[in-house]
């Protein structure tokens, strides 16, 4: 058995491949079958005067989805998928599938939702699982290659990160438990062990959010680095963000035409990056020139909107008299006019909404997604966004020594409207200052006996950040939507499949 990606390696030679039909049509004595079998697809021709009858009628047998082993010779072929495409000689069917619910035609993100499990099977969904774990290798690469270890943090918690508010509750053993919102304390507790250290898992919130970069699970990458300041750790998160984009250029560009991502933009993600303090980002916000720039982004919106309309109605006009094929073409650029249309409408919706939230924005309120998309708006890098007000940060987040109303916290926000896909800063390494926070978060002090020990005992400056895994996906795809970034997300109103 030969994989689709080792095609290249065999032309000239006899191969069998192992996966399933991908589509399939047939004109007089030819038969065209795609295969996929995970790592690629690959073009099949089963010509009718070069193989028996039997395996012609089983060509003819085969519906999308069912299960074959193929064999024949692989020829390089310009035209085709990957540049090569194998000559059948024999077709065994392992199975054949009943009529696939997930067609050419264009499917409401609820029915998608629905078939996850099948959807997870088309070309764009398998190409951004790809580029996921492209960066989850890089990430691990990254953190390896300069002396950190990882370590595991629990998903059963006794306490909470940051307040109990947002957290799942459940019964353990006749106890109240938490699924985690973060492994950060434990793993400053690893990083008292080891000096370097990160989590990657699962984590939970309870936050009741329809938003699209919202999940109720998603997984965390939490590096804890004892002796590091904040500017330290600023770099360190910088450096991060570069590696990753650049595996993913490098290693999944394939995956990112596919998914037809501006591979520009991301070829612009160089270090270093914007830094402003939030004092200067809320100045920004509350700008004249931010109020002129949401005025022309509208305009610009509504011209295109004008030009994409047009375009679609010359599209509909040619529908009826189109072959085949071409109506094929025409049904997947009208599927993406009006993906367009509606982000359009929706923008539209928003500038606004969002006019009045960045002239209203007052200093000491937290940011909101619409504020982290207009902080990006003028920067094909991330920005990073320190010293935001303590009052908005956790309770173990260090003050600022010359202003004690500042955190020592920093926010990295995508751009292109993905927003926050960092948060992080230096940890309070005080006891008294520690436990002062706690009371003042009406935090209960047994619960985080083990985590002030950790200042009792050999306390040094540390600090430390959280990547969302989802959100880094959704930007470097170019996906509007998270749910498409994990296999199976869980949101507030999905728990199925």
């Amino acid at each position: 058995m030969v994989y689709i990606t080792e095609i290249p390696e065999h032309a000239g030679k006899q191969v069998t491949l192992k996966g399933w039909v991908y589509n399939i049509r047939t004109s007089k004595k030819l038969t065209f079958i795609i295969v996929r079998d995970g790592t690629g697809l690959c073009q099949s021709v089963v010509a009718q005067d070069d193989v028996s009858q039997e395996v012609w009628e089983k060509a003819l047998r085969l519906q999308q989805e069912s299960a074959i082993e193929i064999t024949g010779m692989v020829n390089v072929d310009e035209r085709s998928i990957g540049g090569h495409e194998l000559h059948a000689r024999d077709i065994n069917i392992v199975s054949i599938a009943e009529e696939y619910p997930i067609t050419p035609k264009e499917h409401g993100v609820e029915f998608l939702m629905e078939h996850r499990h099948l959807w997870l099977r088309s070309r764009k969904q398998w190409a951004a699982m790809r580029v996921r774990n492209t960066i989850i290798y890089a990430i691990h690469r990254f953190f390896q290659e300069r002396g950190f270890i990882q370590m595991d943090a629990p998903i059963f918690t006794g306490n909470a990160a940051e307040g109990t508010t947002n957290l799942f509750e459940t019964d353990y053993f006749d106890r109240k438990a938490y699924l985690t919102q973060s492994g950060q304390l434990y793993g400053e507790a690893m990083a008292m062990a080891h000096g370097k250290i990160y989590t990657f898992g699962p984590t939970f919130r309870a936050e009741k959010s329809k938003t699209r970069r919202h999940l109720t699970e998603f997984w965390m990458i939490e590096p804890e680095m004892a002796y590091y300041d904040l500017p330290m750790n600023m770099d360190l998160a910088e450096k991060m963000i570069v590696f990753i984009v650049q595996e993913v250029l490098e290693k999944s560009r394939e995956e990112l035409v596919i998914l037809e991502r501006d591979v520009s933009k991301l070829e612009h993600i160089k270090a270093p990056f914007p830094r402003i303090s939030y004092t200067e980002a809320v100045e920004k916000l509350n700008s004249t020139e931010m109020q002129e720039k949401l005025d022309a982004m509208a305009k610009e919106r509504k011209l295109e909107a004008e030009k994409l309309k047009k375009e679609l109605a010359s599209l509909n006009a040619e529908f009826g008299q189109a072959k085949k094929g071409r109506k094929f073409q025409i049904d997947r650029k009208r599927g993406e006019i009006n993906t367009r249309l509606d982000q359009i409408e929706e923008d539209l919706r928003n500038i606004p909404v969002w006019k009045k939230s960045a002239l209203g924005k007052k200093w000491g309120e937290d940011f909101g997604g619409s504020d982290e998309t207009l902080l990006t708006m003028d920067d094909a890098t991330p920005v990073m966004v320190y010293g935001y007000p303590a009052e908005v940060k956790a309770f173990y987040m260090k003050r600022d020594p010359e202003n004690n109303d500042i955190a020592l916290g920093v926010d990295m926000l995508a751009p292109e409207g993905y927003g926050e896909i960092i948060g992080g800063g230096q940890r309070e390494d005080n006891l008294e200052i520690l436990l002062q926070r706690l009371k003042e978060h009406n935090l209960p002090e047994e619960q985080f006996r083990w985590y002030l020990d950790l200042r009792k005992y050999g306390s040094v400056p540390h600090s430390g950040f959280g990547l969302g895994l989802e959100r880094t996906v959704a930007w470097l795809c170019g996906l509007q939507h998270v749910r498409e970034t994990i296999p199976f997300p869980r949101m507030m109103g999905r728990l199925y499949p």
